[in-house]
């Protein structure tokens, strides 16, 4: 009866607290609204065998009247030397919590430092690399150069297999050309570090590889990436305007710019100009001497390149369409082109040439649009560094040295973007649970100024979060803010859990509110503080280490976190709120 009030209000504020993750919107919400469901549910059905089988089975299997002083030997040993560092703390209450604030502020100073990302390098034990050559390159070019590369892929050590992939398929949804090719690189079986050493000789390969542009990464990362903003990259620049040409040299200087920024690899523009085309202007006098009409040159040009089905063909119980086309060998070059034979109406034979002017021009193999605006599209990779503080500095220098024009501007998007979207929401929807937690804290603690001071122990468990960051790589992720979300509902709850302890012994046992009864409080609920933490720590430990690794890229840098913040909680919660709780805290004896 007495830890009931306490459990229930700081089981209720951890759920509190996880609601925010069941709003994100997005990829985020994708990822971890499951994770917040279901620890909702998990700790909410702890909560009910806390308070119904737990005292049960302590009534029956327990030995009963021998329950006193049955501390373990290392809580006994720790309470006389924990009640000595509570003394003399207690006997300056203004330099501690000084000495803790000077703490909490140096360590906030290194947020400024950590970098963001949307997710940390995903280890999967797969690669997709992209490369583009020159628009117009044949079909027979892009294999002979893909088997050259993945030649040199298969030397690497830990490739297993290489596969290409060239142009596109006749009825493929994609609007690739034939100078585009993807290569699928299967590795062995590999830790984080050495996946990332692969990577990293890949693209050096490709690097060293002339004229071609190029782009490597994992495959679940690209379709993260796709699903945000449309392409397999984490950095989307689009340019918006009417002209073409225009677009094109925006898109250039874009691209100089991007590669003068350090971290910038992978850069590709999306809708390169100068794909070889073929004109064919007809001369409709010369057509009118020959009696040839337009539509039947039309016919033929696409007779003799596409292809038309003429009739089916039944080869056992299948049956196969019979198309006609012109013979490769007469198709290669652009000369062919004017050799196509046309017949007139007198059944005489004349060729394209004659009645044409054939003409070599440049164009695109496609142009593209979004929200019914032409659109031009560069993109990179980002390496080295953190996204967002990438992101911040090409967002800078495109808009301070881009010259737009009248009707042209451009938009960044990617990764960071839904970074930033589900940061935002997280805060806004913290902020809003947050209310909810200060009024489940003030029923029950009972005093506002109390309150208060609950919240003091929340920098503290930011102190060993940000830490962690700082030394696993100094990378923000939106699963590192979820791991500091999920340290402040258990900072919160252990807080209570001794201050609930101080009322109950002011207000139901009439102990008079001293130094005497914060240091008997404080060391009555030292095991379950310390329990609470060490049982939360271990449980991620297993995650939190070589988080690099497969299959803990994600919530890794979650585990580290709460890791973290536990201990700097935890041991500051237990050396400081005692004393600050003395000097400011209020309770009323009955």
């Amino acid at each position: 009866m007495e830890v009931r009030g306490s459990v229930v209000y700081a089981t209720f504020i951890v759920v509190m607290v996880f609601i925010p993750l069941l709003t994100l919107s997005g990829l985020a919400g994708r990822l971890f609204s499951p994770l917040g469901f279901s620890y909702i549910l998990a700790i909410l059905m702890s909560l009910v065998v806390a308070l119904t089988v737990t005292p049960a089975l302590c009534y029956l299997l327990l030995r009963r009247g021998q329950l006193a002083d049955q501390d373990p030997p290392l809580i006994r040993w720790i309470k006389p030397a924990y009640a000595f560092v509570l003394t003399h703390t207690g006997r300056a209450p203004l330099t501690t919590l000084t000495c803790s604030l000077i703490l909490c502020a140096a360590c906030l100073a290194l947020v400024p430092m950590l970098g963001g990302q949307f997710l940390p390098e995903l280890r999967e034990g797969h690669y997709i690399a992209h490369t583009s050559s020159l628009p117009g390159t044949s079909l027979a070019e892009s294999i002979r150069m893909g088997n050259g590369l993945t030649a040199q892929f298969l030397d690497i050590p830990g490739v297993r297999s290489v596969s290409q992939w060239a142009g596109r398929a006749e009825r493929g949804a994609d609007t690739f050309g034939s100078h585009y090719s993807e290569y699928e690189v299967d590795l062995e079986p590999l830790p984080g570090t050495e996946q990332q050493r692969v990577l990293e000789q890949i693209r050096a390969v490709m690097r060293d590889t002339p004229g071609i542009l190029y782009e490597a990464y994992n495959f679940l990362s690209e379709r993260v990436d796709e699903t945000i903003s449309g392409y397999q990259s984490p950095v989307v620049v689009n340019l918006f305007g009417a002209n073409l040409e225009q677009l094109d040299q925006l898109a250039q200087i874009t691209a100089d710019v991007m590669r003068s920024i350090p971290g910038a690899t992978d850069i590709q523009l999306r809708s390169p100009p100068g794909t070889p085309l073929l004109q064919v202007h007809l001369d409709t006098e010369r057509m009118a001497g020959w009696g040839i009409r337009p539509v039947q040159v039309m016919d033929a040009v696409r007779i003799a390149y596409e292809g038309e089905t003429v009739g089916m063909i039944a080869r056992g119980n299948r049956i196969h369409d019979v198309t006609v086309f012109l013979n490769s060998d007469f198709r290669r070059q652009p000369h062919d082109v004017e050799r196509l034979p046309l017949r007139t109406l007198d059944g005489k034979l004349v060729t394209l040439g004659q009645v044409a002017d054939i003409t070599q021009t440049g164009g695109r193999y496609n142009v593209l649009h979004h929200g019914g605006q032409r659109v031009q599209t560069v993109t990179s990779h980002v390496s080295g560094r953190d996204l967002e503080s990438f992101m911040r500095e090409l967002r800078r220098r495109v808009l301070a040295e881009v010259p737009f024009p009248p009707g042209a501007y451009p938009e960044f998007t990617g990764a960071s973007l839904e970074r930033s979207q589900a940061r935002e929401d997280l805060i806004l929807h913290s902020l809003l649970a947050g209310v909810g937690v200060l009024l489940l804290v003030y029923i029950a603690i009972g005093r506002f100024r109390n309150v208060l001071l609950t919240l003091l122990n929340l920098p503290f468990a930011l102190i060993g979060g940000v830490l962690a960051v700082f030394l696993t790589g100094g990378m923000i992720s939106v699963g590192s803010m979820v791991g500091f979300v999920t340290l402040f509902g258990i900072t919160v709850r252990n807080s209570i859990m001794l201050i609930s302890h101080y009322r109950y012994l002011v207000e139901s046992e009439g102990q008079e509110w001293n130094l005497a009864t914060a240091i008997q409080g404080a060391q009555e609920r030292l095991p379950s503080i310390l329990m609470t933490a060490l049982v939360t720590a271990l449980a991620m430990l297993p995650i939190a280490f070589n988080s690099d690794n497969p299959g803990r890229e994600i919530m890794g840098p979650m585990a580290g976190i709460i890791i973290g913040g536990l201990a700097s909680s935890t041991i500051l919660n237990l050396l400081i709120m005692p004393t600050v709780m003395v000097r400011f805290g209020r309770f009323d004896r009955p």
